[in-house]
């Protein structure tokens, strides 16, 4: 019903919107509104421009930026449309907004639980400086101790192995495998608990905790996610790996260590070339505006190739390679995951040659197009021209010989959670009029008994 609902509302104020600039402003109004989307699409040429050039370019390229939005909206002052404008953009997105809503399903498919006994000798890692120091300001260590858990705490001023020390407390005796820490920690650690096939908990004291938000977790109380050591659940969710170099078919699996694990994904070309650089960590936007340029040109860094069980990429600018694909229509793969169990990898690629392409891009609100390619694959292999390819593998800087073969392990990682969490939340789906138009019409007849929904 409420989605039936939202749906009617989205129909009625795209009508609204259309109706308020007919009504109030003529044919003067909708060539205003043309000269809108004009003006978006001179801005996202201008942002290109900006990011592919330096010197002179780059300041018109600002200028433009700046220039245009101001010329729209004193062209609709002039007009005395201005606020037959705004009125209109506010029901359209009104519009989008209740589209969205309704189009969002019930509840999404759950990952499959299974009931997990208590551990006897559970062995937890902990990162200080993750988050912000949420290990400290959470009490974790004396709160996991509290429970039975070994705690070791890493040194902050000393580098350490986290998985020679996962793998010293698996000799020991540990029969639960865990961190507090960051995405990149927690994949090291998960590829141990893989190996020896050990339960593995997550606790969300890192910044982002992407890999915690799709699990469910509760990320603004990482002491929560502790619950899993006395009242937990078991998911078996996929692990992706990396095996860099080598032949183009390995004759055997490749042995425990020699692949690089990660529990998110692997990104390649202009985002990992980027955070490669020393500069980047002292100086994030300068270093950014200094290497895009000869990057989004091709002319510096590697040229890629990317083959799955589709098509081959060929010579895209970036790819995002992730443990089961991100929800359609997040194109930056900085959303959500539906589920981390369907053992497929997903597959994002970047190619935009000019400013029409970027233009495009944006006006679609990076939706698969040209200069987009969305898919998903079991296996994909990226290779290059050069030996050595800078990769990003959970936020970690790595450099890989070439070709790099990416691949999951359907259900490897049992994962202990809370019994009660907060759960996944899905983001709404990208606007799809059809099926906006479908629903307000369809389930309204199903649900008076004149058809089916």
């Amino acid at each position: 019903m409420g989605r039936r609902w939202a749906a009617r509302l989205s129909l009625a104020a795209g009508v609204a919107a259309l109706l308020v600039l007919v009504v109030f402003g003529g044919l003067v109004s909708l060539v205003l509104m043309g000269v809108g989307w004009a003006g978006l699409a001179l801005s996202a040429a201008g942002v290109w421009w900006m990011l592919t050039h330096t010197g002179r370019i780059r300041v018109l390229a600002v200028l433009l930026l700046v220039a245009v939005p101001l010329a729209v909206l004193a062209l609709y002052a002039a007009a005395g449309l201005l606020w037959v404008v705004l009125v209109s953009l506010g029901l359209w997105a009104l519009a989008v907004f209740a589209g969205r809503a309704a189009l969002v399903e019930d509840a999404p498919p759950a990952m499959p639980e299974h009931p997990a006994r208590r551990p006897e000798r559970p062995f937890l890692i902990m990162n200080p400086r993750s988050g912000g120091g949420k290990v400290a300001k959470f009490r974790l260590a004396e709160r996991a101790r509290a429970l039975g858990a070994e705690v070791v705490v890493l040194d902050p001023d000393r580098p350490q192995d986290v998985a020679e020390l996962a793998r010293e407390a698996v000799r020991r005796g540990a029969d639960l495998l865990g961190v507090a820490g960051g995405d990149g920690t927690q994949a090291l650690v998960a590829g141990v608990a893989v190996a020896h096939d050990l339960p593995f908990v997550v606790i969300s004291a890192g910044t982002r905790n992407h890999f915690a938000l799709d699990l469910g977790l509760d990320r603004k109380n990482p002491a929560r996610c502790l619950e899993a050591l006395t009242d937990g659940v078991e998911l078996r969710v996929d692990l992706g790996y990396l095996r860099a170099g080598g032949p183009e078919e390995p004759e055997e699996p490749a042995e425990p260590g020699t692949e690089v694990v990660f529990v998110n994904s692997a990104s390649f070309g202009v985002y990992a070339e980027v955070v490669q650089s020393p500069a980047y960590r002292d100086d994030k936007v300068r270093t950014i505006l200094e290497m895009l340029p000869d990057l989004l040109a091709q002319e510096s860094g590697a040229r890629l190739s990317v083959r799955g069980d589709g098509p081959v990429l060929e010579a895209p600018q970036a790819v995002l390679v992730s443990n089961n694909p991100y929800q359609r229509g997040d194109s930056a793969g900085l959303g959500r995951r539906e589920r981390l169990d369907t053992g497929e990898l997903g597959v994002l690629g970047v190619h935009v040659g000019s400013a029409a392409e970027a233009a495009e891009l944006l006006l679609r609100g990076g939706q698969q197009g040209r200069g987009l390619t969305e898919t998903t694959a079991r296996e994909v292999v990226v290779d290059a021209d050069a030996p050595v390819i800078p990769v990003g593998v959970d936020g970690e800087a790595l450099t890989l010989p070439t070709p790099v073969r990416c691949r999951l392990a359907p259900g490897a990682l049992r994962v202990r959670v809370p019994r009660h969490r907060p759960g996944v939340r899905l983001g709404a789906p990208p606007m799809d009029w059809r099926r906006v138009r479908r629903l307000a019409l369809t389930m309204g007849r199903a649900a008076a008994g004149r058809g089916p929904a």
